[in-house]
């Protein structure tokens, strides 16, 4: 193994951020994968398309592959970030603008213009970039492509060749390394896979990715959908129960055990595509205070939209014949508000005190706006009420949060905001987990002050904008809502200060800052710990 020597004094472009030979090959490698797609886009016709479709997927992994390799075996174990704030790339340069144009234009069309991918209707056979993917999704599911199938294929392809770059970054890291295979077993079987393959056994079944749960997959609850499972038979009725299972019992089991960790970095495809493509954008995150505090009004104010959505979009398939069907309108509308009236209850009495004041007033005030328009539609006959409208609320949802947040500017800011834009400010589900992880979860990052250099290292590298240094000077656990456990300010610290624990409720929000001579004993503090 060879080490270089970087034998350069200047501040302004260190030798780390030039490619070698090698590297400069790999990117040439898999451009000309890319630039394989770029002629599909652009029509051209391809005599085997299945040959070149696979050429092209090689071509990028073999790129990538190779670069990494070269970027990372030639040196000892251990994190290397050198020069990350000299590349255009990482650091808003022109290169991680332009990134993050294309990515974004991109999006815009996979949701609102496939037809410009080569997407066809009426029966007619796939053109452009299209239908250079129908040989692979025949193969999967006897199906043509669809701009999902083609969008679900570069995505999970990007975990994959990514995630291996991003193991052998930290390889040095076992818990690193086996996040990352997880994230890539989820992504390749239970959301390209396995629900794939399932259509091809039961054509009848909805696609159902296995790992989606609400309130990501909301469209679960939609009519057709709810049909769909039922017409399927056991299997369809199986998956329907397994998805309100999660929902209910699943989740805040694992929860309680382990944080939103277990599913935002282990499971969720969005964390995936995070932590592994996005892992070169992790220290562009917001730090600042007002960054945390329009976090958490618009996260769940996005969360507080998507379920008076599903309500509506429930309510409005629901008969009132109690003789036919005991679930009734009244009976589902009951059953909501009482469900959310013990969650608000019992944290109120019990978990008020490890809230702050804004977010006390905040859950106060969502509260009552949800049991007022549940109440409004409880008591009244009409059912036009404007903010209750299920169509009206499900179209915009869909549109502001399923499509222009989470897609176009949850990846496509990558190079702009970070890798976590749309985890921080849009996604319900880190919302929910996010509050049993605060108030209900064993889970905490514990912190040796003492130890603490103050490098910042790890608020740095934090994708999810946390000021983990602020905490670890003060020896405080790090309780906190939006950390989706990923361990990487764990893995960049020196000293070894920050540990990811599961212990017991007792002692784990401590806000007291010991270190600022309070009059306390620090040998009792510790021992709560």
């Amino acid at each position: 193994m060879s080490n270089k020597l970087n034998q350069s004094m200047s501040l302004a472009k260190p030798d780390a951020q030039d490619l070698s030979a090698k590297q400069k090959i790999a990117l040439a490698i898999g451009f000309t994968g890319c630039f394989i797609l770029v002629l599909a886009l652009f029509n051209t016709d391809f005599s085997n398309k299945s040959l070149f479709l696979t050429l092209s997927i090689a071509l990028i992994a073999v790129g990538t592959i190779i670069f990494s390799n070269d970027a990372y075996l030639n040196t000892s174990k251990g994190i290397k970030n050198d020069g990350i704030w000299f590349k255009s790339i990482s650091s808003k340069g022109v290169v991680g603008w332009l990134i993050g144009v294309l990515l974004t234009l991109f999006y815009i069309v996979l949701y609102f213009y496939p037809k410009y991918l080569g997407l066809t209707s009426n029966g007619e056979s796939n053109t452009g970039l299209i239908a250079l993917f129908d040989p692979l999704s025949d193969l999967l599911s006897s199906r043509p492509a669809s701009q999902w199938f083609v969008y679900g294929t570069l995505y999970t392809v990007a975990i994959l060749i990514f995630g291996y770059k991003f193991m052998l970054k930290y390889r040095n890291n076992r818990h690193e390394k086996l996040r990352t295979i997880s994230v890539m077993f989820f992504q390749l079987a239970f959301a390209f896979l396995i629900p794939e393959l399932m259509y091809r056994l039961n054509s009848d079944l909805p696609y159902y990715d296995l790992k989606s749960i609400w309130p990501l997959n909301y469209y679960n609850f939609e009519r057709y959908r709810i049909n769909q499972f039922i017409d399927a038979g056991d299997v369809g009725l199986g998956l329907l129960i397994f998805g309100i299972a999660s929902i209910l019992i699943i989740t805040p089991i694992l929860t309680y055990k382990y944080g939103k960790r277990w599913y935002c970095s282990w499971v969720c495809g969005c964390g995936a595509l995070a932590e592994t493509a996005g892992d070169p954008y992790r220290q562009l995150s917001d730090k600042r205070q007002i960054a945390w505090k329009i976090e958490r009004w618009v996260v769940h104010s996005v969360l507080v939209f998507v379920v008076l959505m599903t309500t509506a979009v429930i309510y409005t398939y629901l008969g009132n014949d109690a003789s036919k069907y005991w679930l009734t309108r009244k009976v589902f509308l009951l059953l909501v508000s009482t469900l959310l009236s013990l969650v608000f209850i019992l944290t109120m009495i019990f978990k008020r005190k490890e809230l702050g004041k804004d977010a006390r007033y905040g859950a106060i005030g969502y509260f009552v706006i949800i049991i007022t328009l549940i109440g409004l539609h409880y008591f009244s006959t009409d059912t036009k009420l404007f903010l209750f409208k299920s169509e009206t609320l499900r179209t915009t949802y869909a549109f502001l949060i399923g499509s222009i947040f989470s897609g176009v500017i949850g990846t496509g800011f990558y190079p702009i905001f970070g890798s976590r834009v749309w985890c921080r400010f849009g996604c319900p589900m880190a919302a929910i987990l996010g509050f049993q992880q605060r108030l209900f979860s064993k889970f905490r990052i514990t912190t040796n002050g003492g130890q603490c250099i103050s490098c910042g290292n790890c608020s740095t590298y934090c994708e999810m904008g946390i000021d983990v240094r602020a905490y670890a000077q003060k020896g405080e656990n790090i309780v906190r809502s939006s950390c989706v456990g990923c361990g990487i300010c764990s893995a960049v610290c020196p000293r070894g200060v920050l540990k990811l624990e599961n212990g017991s409720m007792k002692g784990r929000i401590n806000p007291t800052e010991i270190l600022l001579g309070n009059d306390v004993n620090l040998m009792d503090l510790v021992n709560q710990k």
